[in-house]
């Protein structure tokens, strides 16, 4: 078994609590705070630590992570003096958070600056590998910082180091841009063989292991069938992303269309038709209403 750390985490949503648990499933000292604290609350069950307050959480923590919802909301606790005051020498921070680039070299910037490690590290996996702790880490930072890190990733997922500061965000942005677009894509399959007789579900096995096949269309074309769009990856965050993508792009004078498309369609099913709360694969009753189908 791998050394037993101290570690924090921030953030116990949809993503954070069975990120937690598998920390503490891997034998690590887990600490857990969250705004709300109810949501924190039954990690206790699991052997974690319940801290009164964002300070309390971060004393004594070899490592930070944080799991919000951008990167405004990590911000503020990263430039908190109170936070920084409470943090041990030589701890590392690590955003788990889906962000702007800039965000995250902004934060490596002031924690280097005061002796503290600091790597952005999104993921994807969605809330089942979240659970299964298969979770694709992309991990931007000092390589040594990543190695000091690799047991504590390796509790969660795959960890790969992709670059200096900022890139494991470019790298979600990448992701969370392919995600998107294939989203769309599988829709529009999904609804044409629907619509012209073919059964979806076969549909999907007769494509499973071809050129077409992928993740996203094994599992979230049988959400689209189904109709089951509780949320795994929000549609809300989903936009949160593209946006963030968009601006990337715009500041390295790109144009990206296809995002650009889809991005307004998700924007659409959130604005329009209260999708916001839904799994982004709700894209589909997006597609449907587009075509005068019943939602």
């Amino acid at each position: 078994m791998a050394q037993s750390r101290k570690i924090t985490l921030i953030g116990t949503g949809l993503m954070g609590v069975p990120m937690a648990r598998n920390l503490l499933k891997a034998g690590h000292d887990v600490t857990v705070w969250n705004r709300t604290a109810a949501r924190a609350q039954p990690l206790v069950a699991d052997g974690a630590k319940l801290a009164a307050d964002a300070v309390q959480a971060v004393q004594g923590a070899e490592f930070v992570i944080t799991m919000l919802s951008d990167g405004y909301a990590t911000g503020a606790l990263v430039d908190d003096p109170a936070i920084q005051a409470a943090l041990s020498p030589g701890a590392i921070w690590i955003d788990m958070s889906s962000t702007k680039p800039e965000h995250a070299r902004a934060q490596h910037a002031t924690l280097t600056a005061l002796g503290f490690g600091h790597l952005d590290a999104p993921v994807s996996g969605g809330t089942k590998g979240a659970q299964d702790a298969t979770l694709a880490i992309m991990v931007g930072g000092k390589a040594e910082t990543f190695e000091a890190a690799r047991a504590v990733f390796e509790a969660m997922g795959r960890p790969v180091h992709v670059g200096p500061s900022g890139t494991g965000q470019l790298s979600k942005l990448a992701n969370q841009t392919i995600v998107a677009v294939t989203i769309s894509a599988v829709a529009e399959a999904m609804l044409l063989v629907e619509q012209g007789g073919a059964d979806p579900a076969a549909v999907r096995a007769a494509l499973k292991g071809g050129f077409a096949d992928s993740t996203i269309l094994q599992q979230h074309g049988e959400r689209m069938t189904k109709g089951d769009f509780e949320p795994g990856g929000l549609t809300k965050f989903q936009i949160k992303d593209l946006n963030n993508t968009l601006d990337e792009a715009a500041s390295l004078g790109l144009t990206l269309p296809a995002t650009e498309t889809v991005r307004d369609r998700f924007q659409h099913f959130s604005d329009a038709m209260g999708g916001a709360e839904k799994d982004h694969s709700g894209l589909y009753l997006e597609l449907k209403q587009r075509n005068g189908l019943a939602t």
